[in-house]
């Protein structure tokens, strides 16, 4: 039986830490507590609803926590045919294992179907990148997507109000047409909550096929000019504004 840590009033919950430490995201880092893989003071944690200090000792793996470097966030062009995964079961490639060795341990704002292209944000800082993704957040995610079926601007605007599939309330979608060429069209789509596979799902509804869909925008920040596979850092200044972080101290990547 594992010794019981006493309980710490001051300091931060123990997957914060974790997270941002660069391992993992928040939510993954109270998933490896409960697998038994999280030691605090050499002894295994049992529970998330844990905090630490920097006096703790903080093992994952057994291997203690690194300091922290400074926050910072990419822009990065991701290409159709990767998973956004770090492992993947099926042995399909990761965009983890795609990007420069020298950016260490980053983990992503969200994530991008395997077959979806575009924007997608990483970040050293799995807090941020938790903070930055939920759906209190409010932040709008635009998706240029070319359809395949026959439609019409007030077939799509019925997506305007929300849908629920399956049992699944999506909320409200807002799709402009953009052109239509026979069977196929472009469009604009823009929603706030970014449920798995929601774009394909809604349009499934309306009877049409997804046959590509590249996300150009996620809150304030823009695909812009990146080409396929291209990553790109955002300076740490013009993030924190966005995200309404003070910044605590000047480092070297505030650009």
């Amino acid at each position: 039986m594992p010794a019981k840590q006493k309980p710490v009033a001051t300091g931060d919950r123990i997957a914060k830490v974790i997270a941002r430490a660069g391992i993992c995201s928040r939510r993954d880092a109270e998933k490896l507590i409960l697998e038994g893989r999280v030691k605090l003071d050499g002894v295994i944690v049992t529970s998330p609803a844990l905090n630490v200090t920097a006096a703790n000792v903080v093992q994952v793996d057994e291997k203690p926590l690194i300091e922290p470097e400074a926050a910072r966030m990419w822009r990065y062009h991701k290409p159709s045919g990767l998973v956004t995964t770090h492992k993947d079961e099926k042995g399909r490639p990761t965009v983890f294992a795609n990007l420069p060795k020298h950016l260490g341990r980053v983990v992503s704002v969200g994530r991008l179907d395997f077959n979806s292209e575009g924007l997608l944000l990483l970040t050293n800082d799995g807090e941020i990148a938790r903070r930055m993704e939920i759906p209190s957040a409010g932040w709008t995610r635009i998706y240029r997507v070319r359809l395949f079926g026959k439609v019409t601007q007030a077939e799509l605007d019925k997506l305007a109000t929300g849908i629920t599939i399956d049992g699944v309330k999506y909320g409200p979608i807002v799709a402009d047409l953009e052109r239509s060429k026979g069977m196929y069209s472009w469009a604009t789509v823009s929603l706030k909550e970014g449920k798995n596979r929601e774009v394909k799902r809604v349009m499934e509804r309306l009877g049409l096929k997804v046959a590509r869909l590249i996300r150009t925008a996620y809150g304030p920040f823009q695909l812009g000019q990146l080409v396929e596979g291209q990553i790109e850092e955002i300076p740490a200044r013009l993030w924190r504004e966005k995200l309404g972080i003070g910044r605590k101290k000047r480092t070297d990547h505030d650009g």
